[in-house]
């Protein structure tokens, strides 16, 4: 759902860059109370694990293709504003390095496809997951429900950005209809990348899903005939390899560089849910060249190397790098920021 530049008037992207920047200040400032010794490390690894599963596009419906968003996954594993953050750290190296929706437009999308998709996921899995059972398995299934909505809501948000600014005299009702429908498919996909991928997570680390936190039952017993809490015991002592962090973020990056470098070759060449609907209803006439069309990463490909499979494999395998060392030293820094707050609050 990438918007390229030319879609939204100049005025239009110039008010979702300055909404944009605000939601990424308050993300900035939300981040340093949800960043920890746990989501920390593992934030810049779920943005470098997005940029790579958007890679792979899969077939959602007859010449369209679909791709996930991530806004309900990094805001159910790290936080909400931490998860604004790791998606529009994403965007930013797509839009800079591959030419993948418009520097123009980079409001637009931030807007989008992480502020939207992250604040109507985060919000409908908190309210699942209160009244659920507080169970491992009410995260998944509230993770897959908060997903799936996400992605036409975000459809939503683009239909309204264009009714606003839209540069092309396109019956609004079609544009509406066209972009919900097909991204109602989508959310499937996105639902279910989302869900497997946080019920891994919370299977070997519940620990460090954020959205997890707090939901273990305390025991009961029956006294008198009345069910009372049990007495609050000590957490049981957690062996040293559980405790360390190393082997899942390991294992989340050569995951990641796996997807973006080999398995990317087989997604989907089907224009996405947005281009497709551009394409069928003229939205896309007044498309410009973007800015960065001559990088050598333009298009997911290393210029000059001329096998497909090679050139698409390395771009994929330095988005994912480039992206997991720009999202760690932001959160790096962000963590940093709170140590120092509380050092000198202290």
């Amino acid at each position: 759902m990438h918007v390229p530049d030319g879609f939204i008037n100049a005025p239009t992207s110039a008010a979702t860059g300055v909404i944009a920047a605000g939601a990424l200040a308050v993300s900035l400032k939300g981040a340093r109370r949800e960043l920890d010794e746990r989501t920390a490390p593992l934030a810049g690894l779920v943005a470098a694990f997005i940029f790579a599963v958007q890679m792979l596009n899969f077939p959602v419906a007859a010449g369209t293709s679909g791709h996930l968003l991530g806004g309900a996954l990094a805001a159910i594993l790290v936080g909400p504003f931490t998860g604004v953050l790791c998606v529009s750290v994403v965007l930013l190296m797509q839009g800079i390095l591959f030419a993948d929706g418009g520097l123009t437009a980079l409001g637009v999308n931030i807007t989008d496809m992480a502020i939207v998709t992250t604040a109507v996921a985060y919000a409908l899995f908190r309210g699942l997951v209160t009244v659920l059972p507080r169970t491992r398995r009410s995260v998944t299934v509230a993770s897959f429900v908060a997903a799936l909505v996400s992605v036409p809501a975000a459809a939503v948000a683009f239909t309204l950005i264009y009714a606003v600014g839209g540069t092309t005299d396109v019956s609004l009702g079609k544009v509406a209809t066209a972009m919900i429908g097909v991204h109602v498919l989508i959310g499937l996909g996105e639902a279910a990348i989302t869900s497997l991928t946080v019920g891994a997570v919370v299977a070997v680390r519940p620990d460090l899903v954020y959205g997890a936190r707090g939901l273990r039952q305390r025991l009961r017993l029956r006294v008198g005939g009345e069910l009372v809490d049990a007495p609050a015991t000590e957490p049981a002592p957690v062996p040293a390899a559980a405790r360390s962090h190393r082997r899942l973020w390991i294992t989340g990056l050569v995951t990641s560089l796996v997807l973006a470098g080999f398995v990317s070759f087989y997604a989907s060449a089907s224009p996405d849910g947005l281009e497709k609907v551009a394409a069928d209803h003229g939205i896309d006439s007044r498309t410009r060249q973007h800015t960065s069309a001559d990088s050598p990463l333009a298009g997911y490909g290393v210029k000059d190397v001329d096998n497909a499979r090679v050139s698409g494999g390395l771009a994929g395998a330095i988005g994912v790098g480039v992206t997991v060392v720009a999202g760690s030293t932001v959160f790096w820094a962000v963590r940093r920021r709170r140590a120092d707050t509380t050092s000198q609050a202290a």
